[in-house]
């Protein structure tokens, strides 16, 4: 009995040692992973954003990240001149509209691996208010490349930083501020720097990163701002000539550059154009070699059209595009190409009175055998409405006696 007592005694005191200890190693293995704030100190309450940035106004407030052999360090400041500009703060959202379900203690019981965790999962809060943008997002390019695992996609804040985000659009008119137009490119270059050096050296990318031209189509232009499709698939490429022609077809945009506005037109009155719209309208998902516009102007490094290199004026440089789909084009094969421009007097005069002669011609022919055949058919209808009746002819009587045979007049002779 005293075995059995002994033991219960032993087992007891163990257990009072853990529950003593158990803290104190709880506490040890969680701070080993725990963000390590610097430059901060604990709130008891956070009332306004003022109290926020007691702390999050100084430059030396940051947090590391991750396990203790490789931990990242984020900073937490917030410059209150910028924030204080935000369209955020503009509205009345406060700090806490955004970090829903901070605590009123150090970290404010945020806990992250890492700093691309933290901005993945803080990122989520944007969908509260955007919920339409947000459930664009979800149908993008970005958020299925986030579904298969690639942490790495872009999520709101990547593009939108919450502490500095300014007003996009203009609220009367909803067009891209100008000021904030050429911005655009150089978000998307933080993830795609190799597609913006191409585009920044490009016709468009110098007028709108170097001149600041608020006309000259940035990245969301052409691939879209929050349901960003796929530009490798095929529907894409099919819907691309679409594109291009918001700008291109633009009167009073392509007037200021003295562009032709019908390189939609002339695109689809082609063989390409033509086969490239029918499929687009029947099969979207179909494959197709025939060319749309980047196939011969480029997509990211379109040149000037008289550029010496790239550009398609130079006879050159559009033979080598030709041979592209026409390896066995001659030096004369591109003359057959009139441009996206309607021949006139100035621009291909000869094709010009070509299609004016048969302009009158064709017209002339069958509007000759149409006239023909209008003059004969009322001919004959006139005809028959003066035509004079005939009376109808009496027919003799037939004789109802049976004639005699040859054998029978012989007889009758003799």
């Amino acid at each position: 009995m005293k075995i059995w007592q002994n033991k219960f005694n032993l087992i007891s005191l163990a257990i009072l040692i853990m529950v003593l200890l158990l803290p104190s190693v709880g506490v040890a293995a969680l701070q080993k992973n725990a963000p390590a704030f610097e430059g901060g100190q604990p709130q008891t309450s956070i009332n306004n954003d003022a109290e926020c940035l007691t702390c999050h106004s100084n430059q030396a407030m940051s947090v590391k990240f991750g396990i203790q052999e490789q931990k990242e360090t984020y900073s937490l400041f917030v410059n209150p001149d910028i924030y204080n500009t935000t369209v955020h703060k503009e509205v009345g959202l406060g700090c806490v509209g955004c970090h829903v379900g901070f605590k009123a203690e150090m970290g404010h019981g945020f806990n992250f691996n890492s700093v691309r965790e933290a901005t993945l999962k803080l990122s989520e809060a944007c969908g509260r208010c955007h919920g339409d943008l947000n459930d664009a997002v979800m149908d993008g390019v970005h958020a299925k490349q986030l579904a298969t695992g690639n942490v790495q996609a872009a999520v709101c804040s990547d593009c939108h930083s919450p502490h500095s985000i300014t007003r996009i659009k203009d609220q009367q008119t909803g067009a891209t501020n100008p000021a904030t137009h050429y911005l655009i490119s150089t978000t998307c270059q933080k993830c795609h720097s190799e597609i913006f050096a191409k585009y920044s050296q490009s016709v468009h990318g110098s007028a709108s990163v170097a001149d600041h031209n608020p006309d000259a189509p940035t990245c969301t232009d052409c691939h879209g701002v929050h349901n960003m499709e796929d530009p490798r698939s095929a529907e894409f490429r099919l819907r691309s000539p679409q594109i291009c022609a918001k700008c291109h077809t633009d009167l009073n945009k392509m007037a200021k550059y003295g562009l032709s506005i019908n390189v939609m037109n002339t695109y689809v009155s082609d063989f390409h154009g033509t086969t490239i719209t029918i499929f687009e309208k029947v099969s979207p998902d179909a494959e197709s070699n025939k060319p749309v516009c980047y196939d011969c102007h480029g997509i990211h490094d379109i040149a000037k059209s008289d550029d010496p290199s790239k550009g398609l004026q130079i006879k050159e440089n559009l033979l080598k595009t030709c041979q592209k789909c026409h390896p066995d084009a001659t030096a004369n094969f591109p003359d057959s190409w009139t441009s996206h421009y309607i021949p006139d007097t100035e621009k291909y005069p000869t094709v010009y009175y070509i299609n004016l002669f048969y302009q009158f011609l064709i017209p002339g022919v069958l509007g000759g055998m149409g006239l023909l055949v209008l003059l004969d058919f009322g001919r004959a209808m006139l005809d028959r409405l003066h035509k004079p009746k005939r009376k109808p002819t009496a027919h003799p009587k037939l004789s109802t006696k049976p004639t005699k045979t040859e054998e029978e007049q012989d007889g009758d002779g003799n």
